[in-house]
């Protein structure tokens, strides 16, 4: 299973982009963006606004694992 905030973290970094851009975008503070990190599972909303900010498809990656993992458990 994906952890969502490692893999927004990831594309954040892959972007070179700073957790403080990110924060301004998402009108939080950096602390909310390390939280956000650490996070397992996130809202949908917020996750859409987050796909939005980073031109990345969160759900097709979490779609694309859930996939993935049903095909492991089939074989």
């Amino acid at each position: 299973m994906i952890h969502i905030g490692s893999k927004i973290e990831a594309e954040l970094r892959r972007q070179e982009r700073t957790v403080a851009w990110f924060a301004r975008k998402l009108y939080c503070n950096r602390q909310n963006v390390y939280d956000i990190f650490k996070r397992e599972s996130i809202d949908t909303t917020l996750l859409r606004r987050i796909s939005g900010i980073l031109g990345h498809d969160f759900f097709r990656d979490l779609s694309d694992d859930m996939a993935a993992t049903d095909m492991t458990n089939k074989m």
